[in-house]
């Protein structure tokens, strides 16, 4: 885990019988495993290929999704090892978003301000695997996911 929160964990043998039993869960998985894959290899090329900023903002867009609330936890040197840069150029991309009203930083913190901003400065990299995720998932089309408890 990467935040603060609740996690669940069973057993190898229990979920296993639990696979055989549940279809559904079983196809859910798989497909999680299909949107977990797509993003590995899609967060591989946006290393490669986008600015610190975009990449800083797409990866708080999507910590956001999975957070309780609009502000979670979140270290500048976390930030820099997540996404492979020095520490200064976290400062530096940080400082950027929140200049833009984007989003609020202080000791350890980030509280998403401006959501439709933060997706506007995310290079296209977010929406593509957003939209896969949401597909594959099982979202119609054009819903919005809520992925905060």
């Amino acid at each position: 885990m990467q935040s603060p929160g609740t996690a669940l964990r069973m057993d190898a043998q229990t979920f296993r019988e639990a696979l055989e039993h549940i279809p559904t869960l079983r196809t859910l998985l798989l497909r999680y495993a299909l949107v977990h894959h797509g993003q590995v290899a899609r967060t591989a090329a946006c290393n490669g290929r986008h600015h610190t900023d975009q990449r800083l903002a797409r990866w708080l867009l999507m910590a956001h999704d999975r957070a309780s609330g609009d502000g979670f936890p979140m270290t500048h040197e976390f930030l820099s090892m997540m996404l492979g840069v020095r520490r200064a150029g976290i400062t530096v991309a940080a400082g950027q978003l929140q200049k833009a009203g984007f989003i609020h930083y202080e000791r350890g913190r980030i509280e998403i301000t401006d959501r439709p901003g933060l997706e506007s400065a995310a290079c296209e990299c977010y929406g593509v695997v957003r939209r896969a995720q949401d597909q594959l998932l099982g979202l119609p089309p054009g819903a919005r996911a809520v992925y905060r408890r």
